[in-house]
C-alpha cells in the first residue's frame, strides 16, 4: 500500500508511505519496481544528524493524514467539526460511524494519549518502528464494529491553526480538556446509544477522569455591595456520565484520582466499571498493585507504555463484554 504525499523536509518533492499491505511493515521502495521491497524503511538517509531527524518528523506527520484516509476508506468512518460553526481552516474534526446517531444501543468513545499522536493513533513510534495495526486504532475500530458499536474517534491534540502567519487557538480544541468536554457536550449528548464505553491511553486517561469528575460548575456574580459571589451549579456532567457509562478502559494510564481531586462517588463508580491495564513483566491480567483510591489495575502483558493498547486488546475488549452483559440485563446495579 502506498500513498503519495508532500514530504515536509524538502516541502515540494513527492514521496510514498510505502506499506507491505494493510497491516504491515513500513519497507524501503524497491528501487527497480517502485513498489514496497522487504528491506525496512531507512530512516538514517544522510550524515547529517539534523536532516534525519527532520525526516523522521515529516514521515510522522505525513502518517497523520494516511492514518486519516484509512479511517474513512478501511473503517467507513467519516469526520465530524470541533467546533461545529467555524470555518474549515480554523477548526479540527473528529471520526465516527455512520451509525452515530442512529444506534440506540452501544457507543464505544476512543481518546489517544499527548504529544503528537492524531485521531485514529494509539503511538506514532510504534506505527514507524513496528507496524499500522500495532499503533494505530484501526484493529479497535473494526473490533468495535463487529461486536455492534457505534465508534467515536476523539481528536484531543489537534489544538490550533496558523491563520494569515498567526497561531491560532481551535475554539472547543484549545487543549485535549476542552475537545473532550466539547465533544462529550455537542456529540455525545446527542447520540441515542444508551451504553457508552470509553478506551483511553496514557494521558487520554486523564482527561477522561477529568470529563467524568467534571460534577460541580463553579459561577460567579456581583452581588450588591460589590463582592463576588460563588455558587455551584447542580448540573454536571457526572450525573449523565453514570447513567450512561457501563465501562471505561485505560491502557497505561496517567491520571490520578488524588492529584486530579476526583470527588469519592467519581472514584467510587469509576471503581466500579473502570479497568487499568499498565505496562509491566508480569504476564496479561495479572494483579497489580494500586492505590486504594484507584481503579483496579492489570499488567497488559508488555512493559513498554506505547504497546499496553496493543498488547491488552483482546482482554479489554473481554472486559467490555463482561460488562455490558452485566448492565444489559441487571441495569440498576450500575
Amino acid at each position: 500500500m502506498r500513498t503519495t504525499v508532500k514530504h515536509h523536509v524538502t516541502g515540494t518533492v513527492k514521496r510514498t508511505v510505502p506499506y507491505k499491505d494493510f497491516y504491515g511493515k513500513l519497507r524501503k521502495l524497491d528501487p527497480d519496481t517502485g513498489e514496497p521491497g522487504e528491506e525496512p524503511f531507512q530512516f538514517v538517509v544522510k550524515d547529517d544528524q539534523d536532516y534525519n531527524q527532520r525526516h523522521y518528523e515529516a514521515l510522522g506527520e505525513v502518517l497523520n493524514e494516511h492514518v486519516y484516509e484509512l479511517l474513512e476508506t478501511e473503517t467507513n468512518l467519516y469526520k465530524l467539526p470541533v467546533p461545529i460553526d467555524t470555518k474549515a481552516e480554523a477548526r479540527t474534526h473528529v471520526f465516527v460511524s455512520v451509525d452515530i446517531f442512529s444506534n440506540t444501543d452501544k457507543l464505544l468513545i476512543l481518546v489517544h494519549g499527548s504529544g503528537v499522536v492524531r485521531a485514529g493513533q494509539w503511538a506514532r513510534s510504534i506505527i514507524i518502528n513496528e507496524s499500522l495495526q500495532q499503533g494505530t486504532m484501526l484493529p479497535y475500530i473494526k473490533k468495535a464494529r463487529e461486536l455492534g458499536y457505534a465508534v467515536l474517534i476523539t481528536n484531543t491534540n489537534d489544538n490550533f491553526k496558523f491563520l494569515n502567519g498567526k497561531k491560532i487557538n481551535i475554539k472547543g480544541s484549545a487543549d485535549p480538556k476542552d475537545h473532550l468536554n466539547y465533544v462529550w457536550k455537542h456529540y455525545v449528548k446527542d447520540v441515542k446509544a444508551k451504553h457508552i464505553a470509553i478506551v483511553a491511553h496514557s494521558y487520554g486517561g486523564f482527561v477522561t477522569v477529568g470529563l467524568s469528575a467534571n460534577a460541580l460548575v463553579v459561577l460567579s456574580s456581583t452581588a450588591e455591595d460589590g463582592e463576588i459571589e460563588v455558587r455551584i451549579s447542580a448540573k454536571d456532567h457526572f450525573s449523565e456520565f453514570k447513567e450512561r457509562v457501563f465501562a471505561v478502559a485505560f491502557t497505561d494510564s496517567v491520571h490520578s484520582m488524588s492529584l486530579q481531586r476526583v470527588p469519592k462517588k467519581v472514584i467510587e463508580f469509576l471503581q466500579k466499571v473502570g479497568r487499568n491495564w499498565v505496562a509491566h513483566d508480569e504476564p496479561l491480567d495479572a494483579p497489580v498493585k494500586a492505590p486504594a483510591d484507584e481503579i483496579t489495575r492489570v499488567s497488559a502483558g508488555h512493559i513498554q507504555h506505547e504497546m499496553t493498547s496493543w498488547s491488552c486488546m483482546e482482554s479489554l475488549f473481554t472486559f467490555l463484554q463482561e460488562r455490558y452483559a452485566l448492565i444489559s440485563g441487571h441495569k440498576e446495579e450500575l
